[in-house]
């Protein structure tokens, strides 16, 4: 059985690849940028992991905060009910999920405001972008309670019923601007990223080409695709083609989370931007030992640096630079409301009230192998080792904030009791 599995793996494979040869060929010069490689690994419709392969959770090939329970919905449904509050008690209230891997985190929100706060889930419509068609069917079935049986088709996001969730596209959010929160989490490192090389004084762009000899994919150093990337590091105050910055370093360039984010800026009439990623600020992201970047395949829970190992088959992704998003929320009109790791951002929404609960009788879990499993699940929360799910950054933007809106410091960015 296992041989026939491996078999069945490689032939995929091989079938993927020889998809990657043909489209390369099509090329003009026969290479695509980094970028447009990545795009194509994580997004073609007939090759992509997102949009054919993607597997999630303990038995998938990596897990989000959401796969550990329904404590982190829960608590980011905390941080809503006081967006709510602070807007004035919106109706409708919309939340915008920008990549809702197979719809967890929306059932964990929907059902947790469903029963602890009636009135704000009564104002509240849940709206969510997704680019994968497979990961939108998964969606609709996990939240089957909150999706109408026979759903109009959507002109106005947050102009249906309020229980109801709906699926719609950017263009339509950008016609129809919300009032309420546009929130992702790990949606932006999985953008496709350009490669720079900084060697003989010159930054060079990452390319990918065939290799007919070898018969897989290649790299080839090239003139940068386009004067943003220069741009970009001008704008941060780097040169990484002087001191202290040797030859041969190498990073990345997210450029499409600027074009995402202008996107949700348009997006959103008055309200809230939360993004909760795995990056650093631009200090931390270019520092000159760190001289292959921050790129990563993903596979079966295991991370290596090999994006050419198994095109189409592996996760793909890169840190998210903070302080960009920041830089280009300013010039949208999103202002920078607070950043924070995602360990001290739970405990300020009660993660360690729900760990003092677990040594209450009459509060834990009836069984040990069930306590154990919850008390293991909140520490994860908390971890933050370099690869700890705590030590994600989570960025608070605004947008058309009255001033005292805006000088309200929102409880996740308060001090932990």
């Amino acid at each position: 059985m296992e041989t026939t599995l491996q078999t069945t793996l490689q032939t995929t494979l091989q079938a993927t690849l020889q998809a990657l040869q043909d489209h390369l060929q099509q090329q003009p010069q026969q290479r695509l940028t980094f970028a447009d490689y990545m795009d194509w690994a994580l997004y073609d419709p007939a090759q992509g992991y997102y949009s054919q392969r993607v597997a999630l959770g303990q038995g998938g090939d990596f897990f989000t905060s959401a796969h550990l329970g329904p404590d982190f919905g829960q608590l980011l449904a905390v941080q809503f009910q006081e967006m709510w509050q602070v807007l004035g008690q919106p109706q409708p209230f919309t939340l915008v999920e920008m990549g809702a891997g197979e719809g967890l985190l929306a059932a964990d929100i929907l059902a947790y405001l469903e029963h602890h706060d009636r009135p704000c889930f009564e104002a509240l419509h849940y709206g969510i972008v997704e680019r994968s068609p497979r990961l939108r069917h998964q969606q609709r079935q996990t939240l089957a309670p909150w999706v109408a049986s026979d759903p109009p088709a959507l002109e106005q996001p947050g102009a249906h019923p309020a229980q109801t969730v709906q699926w719609y596209t950017w263009d339509q959010l950008t016609a129809n601007p919300i009032v309420g929160c546009c929130f992702s989490n790990e949606l932006v490192d999985a953008f496709p990223v350009h490669q720079v090389v900084a060697t003989g004084g010159q930054l060079r762009e990452v390319y990918v080409t065939w290799d007919h000899q070898q018969h897989r994919p290649v790299e080839v150093l090239g003139d940068l695709s386009t004067p943003a990337l220069a741009a970009y590091f001008a704008d941060l105050g780097l040169n990484l083609t002087q001191p202290p910055y040797g030859d041969g370093y190498r990073t990345e360039v997210n450029l499409a989370a600027q074009d995402w984010l202008t996107t949700v800026a348009q997006g959103l009439q008055r309200g809230y931007v939360l993004t909760l990623d795995y990056g650093y600020g631009s200090d931390r992201y270019y520092q000159p030992s760190r001289a292959q970047g921050t790129l990563q395949a993903y596979r079966r829970h295991r991370h290596h640096n090999e994006p050419y190992q198994a095109p189409g088959h592996q996760d793909l992704t890169a840190h998210v630079n903070f302080t960009a998003l920041e830089q280009w929320g300013d010039r949208q009109g999103l202002r920078p409301l607070g950043f924070v790791p995602q360990a001290l951002f739970l405990m300020a929404l009660g993660l360690g009230d729900r760990l003092a609960a677990l040594s209450n009788p009459a509060t834990a879990p009836p069984s040990l192998p069930d306590l154990l499993q919850r008390r293991d699940a909140l520490h994860q929360l908390l971890d933050m080792s370099s690869s700890g799910l705590g030590n994600f950054g989570v960025l608070l933007q605004g947008k058309g904030l009255s001033p005292a809106e805006q000088g309200q410091t929102l409880r996740g960015w308060q001090e932990p009791v």
